[in-house]
């Protein structure tokens, strides 16, 4: 498999939000490109860019490199191993798979193990950001598999994010999206937190968030968060379901190593109010509503002009 950016083809699974930001990276930086999503009219607009629209999974087992960015386990094992599924053909198959799903360390090792019985090697891949942060360039790959696999990949995974962290074998890199998703999910809750009592305390959540921003505990995360919170604007980046869902992963992880989670069970607990109150469409964001709901305090946006340092 050739490791020039423009050589390899490349087949791409799963068009969603994070999906198609990435895959429209790849079209744009002229890798030759076969996308199939699902819903064929999602993928469609990548045509402009350059990228040819499959109409069927199997087509794609004749590239060599293949991406899958997906929702779920059961989504990844569908596409992969289903009917009418990438190896449906044991004769046709792609040299690499590119996991770049948020899914257990189970289930990636079962997808290692069903790929490697077809020949098929595999690449843990997830990520960091979401679909801005991807069209600022600031994405990036914690990434874990046979090093040759990796070095196979890296200038694709380059055309897509500026920063590809190698962590070793197997499955280890989903260990480490597994523990980014809990901090984040723990971080936005304490961020609600002092913002609320700064705010009940007479602190504009804008003046607030601005000294934070600037100060030793500010963070790229805490900057790209606070026009949501000092604006209100819940446009969805990361669902409660979807975070909802990598806590679960996180806490079944510290259990099988042995390891007490205790803040990120009640944040878990504390997402799971989101999602009982039918507050599940918008941003997980929102756990700064519930916060100040609980403190008694009604927020309104403060429409104030704020960056998100992106």
């Amino acid at each position: 498999m050739s490791t020039a950016a423009t050589d390899a083809l490349i087949g791409w699974i799963g068009v969603g939000r994070m999906g198609y930001a990435m895959a429209e990276r790849l079209a744009r930086g002229g890798a030759d490109l076969t996308v199939w999503n699902r819903t064929r009219s999602k993928a469609e607009p990548l045509a402009q860019h350059g990228a040819k629209i499959a109409t069927a999974l199997p087509e794609l087992a004749a590239c060599d490199l293949v991406f899958c960015m997906v929702s779920t386990w059961d989504d990844v094992k569908e596409v992969v191993a289903g009917p009418g599924a990438l190896l449906l053909d044991p004769q046709r198959v792609p040299r690499l798979l590119i996991e770049c799903s948020s899914i257990s360390l189970e289930g990636s090792a079962e997808l290692r193990r069903l790929l490697g019985e077809r020949g098929v090697e595999m690449l843990a891949a997830p990520v960091s950001g979401n679909a801005k942060v991807i069209k600022a360039g600031r994405l990036s790959f914690v990434c874990s598999g046979p090093k040759a696999a990796f070095d196979a990949a890296l200038p694709y995974l380059k055309m897509i994010a500026p920063a590809a962290s190698y962590v070793g074998e197997g499955e280890l890199a989903r260990i480490v999206k597994i523990c980014h998703n809990v901090f984040l999910g723990v971080v936005t809750q304490s961020l609600a937190e002092i913002t609320v009592l700064a705010q009940k305390a007479g602190v504009p959540r804008h003046a607030f968030l601005d000294f934070m921003n600037q100060s030793v505990m500010g963070s790229t995360f805490s900057r790209y968060k606070t026009p949501a919170f000092v604006n209100l604007d819940f446009t969805v980046t990361f669902t409660p379901h979807l975070l909802r869902k990598d806590l679960d992963l996180g806490l079944a992880a510290g259990r099988r190593f042995e390891v007490p989670m205790p803040l990120a069970s009640l944040t878990r607990d504390i997402v799971q109010t989101l999602i009982g109150r039918g507050m599940t469409e918008q941003d997980f964001a929102q756990l700064l509503i519930l916060q100040a709901e609980a403190s008694g305090l009604k927020l309104e946006p403060e429409n104030v002009p704020v960056s998100d340092g992106l």
